[in-house]
Parts: C-alpha cells; structure tokens; sequence
C-alpha cells in the first residue's frame, strides 16, 4: 500500500492569470522536492487543476504537504486529497496509467474535504480516506490524522505569508537572527510571529511526524 495524492486548486476559475498561477505551483512543488524530497512520484499536473502524486508513508505524504502549504504565497492554495492503499500501472499506447483503491480512495477523500471546506469547516484542506480493506487499527490512525489536520490546516490558512515564510525557515534550519534579517525585522519579532501565528506547534508536531520529537 502507498499513499495516493490528488491535489487541486481552490478557487481556479478565479485566478486572475491561470498560467501564472500554475508555474508558481510547479515552482513552489519543484522546490520543496528538492529540499525535502519525501515523494515516491512528486506532485505533477494532470488535467484541469489537478495535481497528482505517490507518497510511500502517510507520515511522508503528511509532512510533504505541510512544506508545499507553507511555500505556497497569498492566494494561491490547493486542497489534498489522501488515499491509503494498492495502485497498479496500465499499460496504454499513449503513456503509463495508474489506477486502484488507492486512487479511489483519494477521489474520496478530495470530495469529502471540499464538502467540508462548503459546510462547518471553511478552513478545512486535506483528508485522509482509506481503502476499504484497511484494517481496525489503520481506520483509527486515519481518524486521529484527520482530527490533527482539520487542527493544522486550521493553523495554516490563518497564518500571514510572513508567519508561512517564517516557519519554513525554521524548518529548514535557519536561525531567527538570519530570518529577521531577511525579513527586515527584529529578532524578537520573529520569536513572537513564530509564537502566536501557531508556527511554534506546527514545527513542533512536524518533528513529531519525523519521529525526532521527545
């Protein structure tokens, strides 16, 4: 089993300039992948305003989609879609297809999350679906990841493209002194935007997913 990823772009049709949009998302994935290269197939485009890639974990396709959310700039997102299980390759005479429960599983999963984000949870940005042959203890580290990313993705779309940049930052290493710097802000600024926008515990629960947390 992997984990299946259909990602697509909130609110396309109203993207002032649709291609510009699209090389910033290719951008942003490509860097992302590099730094943190976590994908077994990285996110690429499809049709229409879908992406699609394979991750072999749930805790990679986790943290992988935490990089690309706190890349992304203002006004552009996606939501995502994860389906847990089996795909297989088709052979076709244009180019390899995949397909399986685990494809299935994240079409789910995208409609549910954007049913969510229409109705109680506005914020609401990835979902986990399992293929139905999941396992008891499978459907309930599903149910406790989807209960952290309704919390995470909660976190992220409140927070200021600064407070993204900033907590990529850290992620990545760099110290508040060097942040500050870039950003053209006092260190202290830096401590307190990385405290109350949230970033603090997003970095915290991302050494978690990494298994370096205590």
């Amino acid at each position: 089993m992997v984990i299946a990823v259909i990602a697509d772009i909130i609110g396309s049709r109203r993207l002032d300039d649709r291609a510009a949009a699209q090389r910033v998302f290719d951008e942003t994935i490509a860097r992302t992948e590099r730094a943190h290269p976590f994908a077994e197939q990285p996110l690429r485009p499809t049709v229409g305003d879908e992406q699609q890639g394979v991750y072999r974990t749930l805790d990679d396709a986790l943290v992988a989609l935490l990089l690309l959310q706190l890349a992304l700039p203002d006004g552009i997102e996606f939501r995502f879609g994860l389906g847990i299980g089996g795909i297989r390759a088709i052979e076709s005479e244009h180019r390899q297809l995949s397909d399986g429960p685990g494809w299935w599983a994240a079409r789910d999963a995208i409609e549910q999350v954007h049913a969510r984000q229409q109705r109680a949870v506005p914020t609401a940005r990835t979902w986990i679906v399992g293929a139905p042959e999941q396992t008891e203890v499978m459907d309930t580290v599903i149910r406790a990841s989807n209960a952290y990313l309704l919390a995470r993705d909660e976190i992220i779309v409140r927070m200021t493209e600064r407070e993204r940049r900033l907590a990529f930052g850290r992620i990545d290493g760099i110290s508040q002194a060097a942040l500050a710097k870039q950003e053209g802000i006092t260190q202290p600024s830096v401590s307190k935007a990385l405290r109350t926008s949230g970033a603090a515990a997003l970095i915290e629960g991302l050494a978690l997913l990494r298994g370096v947390g205590a």
